[in-house]
């Protein structure tokens, strides 16, 4: 998976290296002005979408709250109608009659007692029926008020209410057929009905009966089956079987079954304290269920989301819009913008693929002051370099062609001399003069070594050998005076060296080493060499009057000056002071050769010593290759 993105992501950088660098801005341009909008517009329209449901929640939770104290009020008016039967005392003396009444008794019960007892409880309109069901066998039924308790043994909540003992029991049910079976009855009620039911224990806590109060469904949830209400949202009653209750005919319990609310109830754990939304066939709903303990329902507040909603993408689409003619608007100017500024770069790489060619003397016609400008500047100041590379180039290779005919000439001038001098030892020779013969011999050598100058660098053996026969024509001059102490291992000979770069320093001893010293004391001088990480030190020290510390700070300083500062500084010597040349020169052809990593320093205490340092890279002199890898490869 890993190398899969790996392979994509390299393939899309190829593509995108592959652009021209004109669509890379456009393109950079519309990711910069897209991806802001875009995360502001999602924050924005988010906090509006959650505003408006919580607005929408609000409103509907406030119609649920009148809803539910409708709901309690009405309980409390059926609670009071049924306190209201319970506690009238002639007609409880009825209920519990020790012997039946004569006709004259019930005539005037009837008349007097039961009419003025029906017409209080049905003050209320609301009511639809209060009956009173009592198994006394001296009880006669008055309709519609008093029935036989035999009527409803058979319903399923007759058993349920006298296990409440007293306690009132609601119902929330369709009622198909009412209890009373005389068809010759136009009342026979068919429809949804709220009942309060209570088993009759009144004055004697025994059993005397059952209350029965019920109201219709649509007075008891007068808002829940109103015809004049927001067409968006519908509330729905639920019984304890899980029976739905509402108005049928609003356009919302059309489109949206009863069933796919409750399952969505379900998924969420039936609570009823928190709302929620679902969708059902695209379109978004907003559910706000709310517990109705006494009557161990629900009432749901229904919302469509639709209308709400559409408002808000409406809102969001003219942004998209808007947005997408700004970005088309604002590319198209950056288009125009960035081909005008690239058409100064078109013309850099067109000149460039000139300089390809092989054409270095052209115009480049961009005249402005920004970078462009000043790269097309540049790009001018680099052809004039080029041209005078160029030039030095071919003035160089007719020095060296000059130089070569100069080394040949003196190549033929050198087998003279050679000749002269091998002529020259004989004769010291024959005549027993071994010294100048041995010195005859050391100074066709150095000759040799001079004059056959076929490469810069040379073995540090053959450096050494040059120094050796220098040391011995000097001795000479000093009476042999000078000794000279090699200590460079075998497995260090091979070295690649600068030819000429060790006489200087050995020169500078000499010279500055025997100044002062008295007749018959020697100048010894040492050579070391030793590695150190990827360098060879290589060491020159003697033991002669050495140097004071403010000089030996100045010709430190002078060895690695810029060349005029270096000049000024001659220039303030005062005579006779020594400006350092000989050491200069061996550093800079050091720098030129290796880089400023490498070079010589002075060490030295005045009365002590004089130590000259070099440091080079740990290179044999074939191919490059460091000694101690070719050590290891032997």
């Amino acid at each position: 998976m890993i190398k899969l993105a790996r392979n994509r992501m390299a393939r899309l950088s190829t593509a995108i290296g592959r652009m021209p660098i004109q669509l890379k801005l456009i393109l950079s341009f519309i990711c910069i002005i897209l991806i802001p909008i875009t995360l502001v517009s999602w924050y924005l329209f988010n906090g509006v979408y959650l505003n408006t449901i919580k607005d929408l929640t609000k409103k509907n939770q406030y119609i649920l709250e009148i809803e539910k104290t409708n709901v309690a009020n009405n309980m409390q008016v059926m609670e009071r109608t049924a306190q209201l039967a319970i506690s009238n005392s002639e007609i409880n003396e009825y209920l519990q009659s020790r012997e039946e009444l004569d006709t004259a008794d019930l005539i005037d019960f009837k008349m007097k007692t039961f009419s003025s007892f029906q017409y209080y409880l049905f003050n209320n309109p609301n009511i639809a029926n209060i009956r009173l069901y009592s198994e006394n066998p001296n009880v006669r039924e008055f309709w519609p008020v008093i029935f036989k308790e035999s009527r409803i043994k058979n319903k399923p909540w007759y058993q349920t209410v006298l296990r409440r003992n007293g306690l009132v029991w609601w119902e929330i049910s369709a009622t198909n057929k009412d209890v009373i079976k005389n068809s010759t009855v136009a009342s026979d009620q068919v429809g949804d009905f709220v009942t309060l039911l209570r088993e009759i224990k009144y004055p004697n806590d025994k059993h005397n009966g059952i209350l029965e109060v019920t109201m219709e469904l649509n007075n008891f949830f007068m808002k829940t089956f109103s015809s004049v209400q927001d067409t968006s949202s519908q509330m729905i009653v639920v019984n304890r079987e899980g029976k739905a209750f509402t108005n049928p005919s609003l356009s919302l319990m059309q489109t949206l079954p009863v069933e796919t609310i409750m399952a969505e109830f379900a998924k969420h754990g039936k609570k009823t304290d928190h709302e929620f939304t679902f969708t059902y066939n695209g379109t978004p709903y907003l559910c706000i269920p709310s517990d109705m303990e006494p009557l161990d329902s629900y009432l749901f507040n229904v919302v469509s989301l639709k209308s709400a909603l559409s408002d808000v993408s409406k809102r969001r689409n003219t942004i998209i819009i808007a947005t997408i003619i700004l970005i088309a608007l604002l590319s198209a100017t950056s288009y125009i913008l960035h081909s005008l500024i690239l058409k100064k770069l078109n013309i850099l790489r067109d000149s460039m693929k000139k300089v390809r060619k092989g054409d270095f003397n052209f115009e480049i016609d961009i005249t402005s002051m920004d970078e462009i400008g000043e790269l097309a500047h540049h790009f001018r100041q680099m052809l004039k370099r080029m041209n005078e590379l160029i030039v030095e180039a071919v003035n160089r290779q007719a020095a060296t062609k000059e130089a070569e005919l100069k080394s040949l000439k003196n190549q033929i001038d050198s087998h003279f001399l050679y000749n002269t001098l091998e002529n020259l030892k004989m004769l010291a020779e024959i005549e027993g003069q071994y010294t100048i013969s041995d010195a005859l011999t050391s100074l066709g050598r150095m000759m040799r070594y001079n004059l056959q100058w076929t490469s810069n660098h040379v073995r540090l053996r053959d450096e050494l050998e040059h120094i050796q026969n220098y040391i011995a024509i000097m001795n000479i001059r000093y009476d042999n005076n000078l000794v000279l102490n090699i200590n460079v291992p075998p497995v260090h000979m091979e070295q690649e060296v600068l030819k000429m770069s060790l006489q200087p320093i050995v020169e500078n001893a000499v010279k500055h080493g025997m100044g002062s010293r008295s007749e018959g004391e020697k100048l010894e001088i040492a050579i070391h060499a030793y590695v150190s990480g990827d360098s060879i030190i290589i060491e020159v020290c003697d033991n002669g009057d050495g140097i004071p510390e403010s000089k030996l700070k100045k010709i430190n300083l002078m060895i690695r000056l810029e060349d005029a500062d270096y000049q000024q500084m001659r220039k303030e010597l005062n005579d006779g002071e020594s400006s350092g040349i000989g050491l200069r020169n061996v550093d800079q052809r050091i720098v030129m050769f290796y880089g400023k990593s490498h070079g010589i320093r002075v060490e030295s205490t005045e009365g002590s010593f004089t130590r000259v340092t070099m440091t080079l890279p740990y290179l044999i002199l074939a191919g490059g290759v460091p000694a101690h890898v070719q050590s290891a490869n032997r």
